[in-house]
């Protein structure tokens, strides 16, 4: 029981790496309050942490609605008084190339960037009660290496890098822990998005020709970034801040 009797919250976490993220983290002993635009597929999330014998509560939520985040720490801190693992998941493909249109441009940043920049400093008098916490933001092997299909994605989760490095050195006193975990692919159900196109079948040619650049020649699976993502929510990490550890089977080792 790795997390007995702590708070957490999870952003993007009805489905896909959050999914697995908000179930780790029950099955270790937390409250997990289940962030998502998806209200319905918040609550099955939700229904079976329950049914496995774990707590949750669902949360309904745009990311892009700063009045609806700061609603949303709002009661959080009113209802727990602290927090003690913010799981800043949330993310898009977001568009290709270059030649982006305004509101492209405005997607991108406001999912991948200013939503988790905001809830984190909405929900840091939370994080700072609790005595010991841990934020945890998702990144990308995209951040880290570029991506020649989507600079919109990279400098977002580059950005994301950045910012984990300047909350660790600012929270260290507060006994907060920040830190990013960087998937290469992983099986999920927003996996389709980054290939572009809409044919199945092209999009599982795809597929299969990026997983044979992989050194471990497959995806990973939701359930091996949440084990990642539990060691860094836990005491497990206690001395670990300001990281970002690549979760790519070993993409950025080439």
């Amino acid at each position: 029981m790795l997390l007995k009797d702590k708070i957490a919250l999870i952003t993007a976490g009805a489905s896909g790496m959050g999914r697995a993220g908000a179930e780790a983290f029950a099955r270790e002993g937390a409250h997990v309050i289940v962030v998502d635009f998806n209200g319905a597929a918040a609550k099955e999330t939700v229904a079976g942490i329950e049914a496995a014998g774990g707590s949750a509560v669902a949360e309904v939520a745009d990311v892009r609605d700063l009045r609806a985040l700061k609603a949303l720490a709002d009661r959080v801190t009113a209802e727990h008084g602290r927090l003690h693992v913010l799981y800043n998941n949330v993310g898009i493909p977001g568009a290709a190339g270059l030649d982006l249109t305004e509101e492209e441009w405005d997607l991108g940043l406001e999912v991948n960037g200013r939503a988790s920049f905001f809830l984190s400093g909405y929900l840091m008098d939370a994080l700072k009660a609790a005595d010991g916490a841990s934020v945890i933001f998702t990144s990308s092997t995209s951040g880290l290496v570029g991506s020649p299909f989507s600079p919109m994605y990279s400098f977002t989760k580059g950005g994301v890098i950045a910012l984990v490095r300047s909350m660790a050195l600012a929270h260290a006193a507060d006994k907060i822990r920040v830190n990013a975990i960087a998937p290469g692919s992983v099986e999920t159900p927003g996996l389709p998005g980054f290939f572009r196109v809409d044919d199945p079948e092209e999009i599982e040619r795809r597929k299969a020709a990026f997983f044979a650049t992989i050194p471990l020649g497959r995806a990973s699976q939701p359930e091996e970034i949440a084990q990642v993502a539990l060691f860094l929510a836990s005491d497990m990490a206690s001395y670990v801040t300001g990281v970002t550890i690549p979760v790519d089977g070993g993409i950025t080792a080439k």
